[in-house]
């Protein structure tokens, strides 16, 4: 809320210069967005619809400085019944009150229509600019309404009917339905209730009788109907949060003054006030011991009703504390811990001591998900892979190829881009992906761990990532492309972490990875995630590579106990690499398992380094680069030795899977 701190002062005694009082409020809890010249603009949280309007924040500066609060100007509350009747019909509306006055429309004063626009508020006309002025001074809104344009002199409460046309002070024309709260004359609607005025009713400079309308509406009613309609008013804004029930009269009072005080009119017959249910006041009880323990540090007595006091309370002291009355306009106050906040903010935060608390147990354990979470996410982000943070929620469009018939939908979603809760968290890193390569980032490597959603499992904790570009620079060469194998190492790193033995394996039902570069992740015969490469990859012109595993699968695997720990080789080892031509659709854990039934004894690795498609290649064939690794525990091997163990190797590639060695 923009505030001008001139206006302020004349309710308050404050210190010279704005940033004073907007450092003191800031330090009670009122976030300073800016300072231009004499208006601060405070950003008041959603629980303090008190603190919209100039006198709720300058009733926070009497507490904050210690200093009287002055009494705003009202008219005396006029005798008799107003001209026009008034009558709620609907339980949305909990008081209405009215008063009708002749008058001259003009132009507001300078003084005025500036301290207005300094709030941020268009100046209108002098009628509409007093209900504005005492909205944003008492944070009580009011409308006006030009009577000899309502058909009948009176206004009534109700809904609306299914259909029934209003066109707003906007200019636009909207269908009202019986779920929206109205204020209509005897043939129509002539306002939005908490909402918007009818142009139909509207003040203009032909205007010489107008009925001042100063309300309470249910704050559900109100938004619900703003959001219906596309409305957001300083109005609703206000009624939305939660306004004050006492405070329509005084809000009629203070307008009527004002309309006296610039000679704009007089007043005509008396105020209604139709008000079927009093409301009671609050009671509550601040215990002195309680206070003590929750701000850690004791606060004098003196200064615990003092400062309640100039917040508004009633406070009457109590054998353990005092008993406190709550103000109507405080419908943030509910507990005792609510008045513990309020004695805090003002005593203020930076004096209760920094010391930890005695510990009188053992903390207990973080539960085991806590613990496997840091571990994966120290293991990726040692690899070289940076953790991302997103939302669960995600476009439906961005689910659909991730098990989309299984996905969860969102009732009433924010909007469309929220309107699923994701089914995989690659779905969300990717679009994590796209903004930061659109932003010249060219090499993008993202995890996250978080949960994962659907209809029949539940929900799942899961670890997923996704990478692109290339493997890294370095001055020796480029290190080439990521691939397949990059994110399947990403799988391998996370299942040694967590001491569970993983396999890949070939999977037709992962539609969204490309064919030839995808596999489901198993423990034993379990799924526990899936790897490869995105057959779909929207605004990237390069291959992403992407994985998930599903986190409780892969920790129920997890081996436990000590692991064998062996002595480093004594004997060099020979290193043989092989590129074969093989189908495309060939899974390369089928021609791993081929060439480790084959081989000797001797051979202790089997690595995949490249896989190429393109010139050279025939089409359907993929060129496979592998690298083996041999060695003998007691000797070092020989050529001969090597070479016959690696055509043992060529032999079997051919038999099994028809492969052709390149280069012979």
């Amino acid at each position: 809320m923009k505030l001008p701190v001139a206006w302020m002062r004349e309710f308050v005694d404050l210190p010279d210069g704005p940033s004073p009082v907007a450092d003191r409020l800031a330090a009670c809890g009122f976030a300073v967005d800016g300072i231009d010249d004499d208006v601060v603009d405070f950003d008041v949280t959603a629980n303090r619809p008190d603190a919209l309007s100039v006198y709720g924040l300058a009733r926070e500066a009497s507490a904050a400085f210690d200093v009287d609060l002055r009494p705003l100007r009202l008219a005396a509350t006029p005798s008799g019944a107003a001209p026009v009747r008034v009558s709620i019909a609907d339980n949305g509306c909990g008081r209405y009150a009215l008063a009708v006055a002749d008058v001259c429309v003009g132009p507001s004063p300078e003084w005025l229509r500036d301290r207005l626009a300094s709030a941020g508020v268009r100046p209108i006309n002098i009628i509409v600019d007093i209900t504005n002025y005492v909205m944003l001074e008492m944070g009580q809104p009011m409308h006006a309404f030009d009577v000899a344009r309502l058909a009948g002199p009176e206004l009534r409460v109700r809904r609306a009917r299914a259909g029934e046309p209003l066109t707003t002070l906007d200019g636009i024309a909207r269908t009202l339905d019986e779920t929206m709260l109205v204020i209509a004359d005897r043939d129509r609607a002539v306002a939005v209730a908490g909402v918007m005025g009818g142009a139909s009713s509207e003040v203009t400079d032909a205007t010489t009788r107008v009925a001042f309308e100063s309300a309470w509406f249910q704050p559900g009613t109100v938004r619900a109907t703003g959001r219906r309609l596309g409305l957001k008013t300083e109005a609703s804004a206000r009624f939305e949060r939660g306004a004050d029930i006492n405070a329509p009269v005084a809000a009629l009072r203070r307008a009527l003054a004002l309309l006296a005080d610039l000679g704009a009119g007089t007043v005509v017959g008396g105020l209604s006030d139709v008000y079927p249910r009093g409301a009671d006041a609050r009671v509550l009880t601040l215990r002195r011991a309680r206070l003590t323990t929750v701000l850690g540090t004791a606060v004098p007595d003196a200064t615990i009703p003092r400062t309640l006091t100039r917040l508004g309370f009633d406070v009457a002291p109590t054998d353990d504390g005092w008993r406190v009355t709550v103000p109507s306009f405080r419908v943030d106050i509910l507990r005792e811990i609510d008045l513990i906040e309020e004695v805090g903010r003002h005593w203020g935060l930076d004096r209760v001591p920094a010391h930890f608390p005695a510990l009188a147990s053992i903390p207990r354990a973080s539960a085991p998900g806590v613990s496997r979470g840091r571990l994966v996410r120290r293991t990726l982000c040692g690899a070289g892979i940076q953790e991302a943070v997103t939302f669960t929620f995600i476009d439906a469009a961005a689910a659909a190829p991730f098990l989309a018939d299984d996905a969860v939908t969102i009732t009433n979603p924010l909007s469309e881009k929220f309107a699923v809760l994701r089914p995989s968290i690659v779905a969300s890193l990717y679009d994590s992906l796209v903004y930061n390569r659109n932003r010249q980032a060219t090499d993008v490597r993202l995890f996250e761990v978080g949960s994962t959603f659907s209809s029949t499992r539940g929900e799942r904790t899961a670890v997923g990532w996704v990478l692109s570009g290339s493997r890294g620079s370095h001055w020796s060469g480029d290190a080439g492309a990521v691939a397949f194998t990059d994110t399947k190492g990403a799988a391998e790193l996370v299942a040694e972490a967590l001491g569970a033995p993983i396999t890949a394996a070939a999977a037709d039902d992962l539609t969204w990875l490309a064919r030839g570069e995808r596999a489901a992740v198993l423990v034993g015969a379990q799924r526990a995630g899936w790897i490869g490469r995105l057959a779909e990859t929207r605004d990237v012109d390069v291959p992403v590579y992407a994985g998930e595993l599903d986190l409780d699968v892969i920790s129920r695997a997890a081996v436990s106990g000590a692991r064998e720990i062996r002595p480093l080789p004594r004997f060099p080892a020979a290193v043989r690499d092989l590129s074969i031509l093989v189908d495309e659709r060939l899974p390369a854990a089928e021609v791993r398992g081929t060439i480790r039934s084959s081989a000797p004894a001797t051979l202790v690795a089997v690595r995949e380094f490249d896989r190429y498609q393109g010139k050279g290649v025939p089409s359907g064939q993929v060129s496979l680069s592998i690298r083996l690794t041999f060695r003998h525990a007691d000797r070092t091997l020989t050529d001969a030795e090597v070479q016959q163990a690696v055509e043992t190797i060529v032999d079997a590639l051919v038999q099994a899977h028809h492969a052709v060695l390149r280069g012979r």
